[in-house]
């Protein structure tokens, strides 16, 4: 739950695909998501004549038709300037090819998150899917649950359409001028490796994409072509730095939830939350377990697969932390698969 401090300035989300004025020059367009996570949101930020847009929702057949309602409708006057993806999820990227073709814009993101799309993209062939079964396997998961952790690996491809072959390239420190209004870039770790965020600090605005969310912890998650990362310390990182960058003052927009006030407190909440993850790993981790073995113990309610894969990832995420840090230890049993236990 969100800390009591956190003010909601708009106490209602807008209609699916109808966007609404958030703030002075932003517009705020919800759109469905087929997960437990059921909705995206989208802002365009107005740009002299027309609009910038920023994250794009999935490819699918209604997100495609709600942007073709809201390209003859409120944006048929003032067409689409710019699309900036603030990083590779599909729900952020998946329509950005198709988008930036049918409107005839360019595409701006991260370096790290274009090149992270096209190899997800790319990812799911045969010799990918093996190893993904044998770093799935090794972890203990069975072989149900497996399947349905590849026929997801698998799925980006269909969530997603393909990327322009060139794109604008920005990166931590650059600044864009949009409609007149400068907007800082700051990227951040754990979620994404490279999220953008866009910071305007003459109206105190922080577009805050998934790097900092008011009622849900965003997913840090550990993937199978990067086994011994470290996406939590990236994101904890993040946390630690984005107060000294961003005032505690701005209006937060982000990607899920309502838009809100109160960024500081938040950003501790969320560092204390994932404190109180690891206390929790290492006390269920007395003894050697397999990684997967301690999914149920932090997530005991039923998950689906959707669930299960970001559950899998963000234990294995905080296993990683703190292995690195010497927290933890691992060692092969019997069987030559890996297992953990605390220091």
């Amino acid at each position: 739950m969100p800390p009591e401090t956190l003010a909601f300035p708009a106490p209602a989300p807008p209609e699916l695909g109808q966007p609404v004025e958030v703030a002075p020059g932003i517009l705020w367009l919800r759109l469905a998501l087929p997960f437990a996570l059921n909705h995206v949101n989208i802002y365009l930020i107005e740009d002299g004549a027309g609009w910038a847009i920023l994250d794009t929702g999935i490819n699918d057949a209604r997100s495609r038709a709600w942007w073709e309602a809201v390209l003859a409708g409120p944006l048929a006057a003032r067409r689409p300037t710019r699309l900036i993806c603030t990083h590779f999820h599909p729900d952020h990227v998946g329509l950005a090819g198709w988008l930036a073709e049918r409107c005839g814009i360019e595409l701006t993101m991260s370096r790290t998150e274009y090149l992270t799309t096209q190899l997800h993209r790319r990812w799911a062939e045969p010799p990918e899917i093996d190893a993904h079964r044998a770093f799935y396997a090794d972890c203990g998961l069975d072989e149900a649950t497996t399947l349905a952790l590849l026929e997801r690996d698998i799925g980006y491809r269909w969530l997603t359409t393909d990327l322009p072959p060139s794109y604008h390239r920005i990166a931590d420190g650059d600044v864009l001028s949009i409609g007149g209004r400068r907007f800082e870039v700051l990227t951040g770790g754990g979620h994404a490796p490279e999220l953008v965020m866009l910071l305007c600090r003459a109206d105190k605005l922080f577009l805050a994409a998934d790097q900092v969310l008011a009622k849900i912890s965003p997913n840090v998650s550990v993937w199978p072509q990067e086994p011994a990362s470290d996406p939590l310390g990236d994101f904890l990182h993040t946390l630690a730095e984005l107060p000294m960058r961003v005032p505690d003052e701005v209006l937060v927009l982000p990607a899920h939830n309502l838009p809100f006030r109160g960024l500081h407190g938040r950003m501790r909440e969320l560092s204390g939350h994932h404190d109180a993850r690891c206390q929790a790993v290492a006390e269920v981790c007395a003894e050697p377990m397999l990684p997967a073995a301690i999914v149920p113990r932090l997530f005991p309610r039923k998950l689906d697969a959707h669930q299960t894969s970001f559950a899998f990832g963000e234990t294995l995420a905080h296993v990683n932390y703190m292995l690195r840090r010497g927290w933890m230890v691992a060692e092969a049993g019997a069987d030559g698969r890996r297992r953990v236990r605390a220091a």
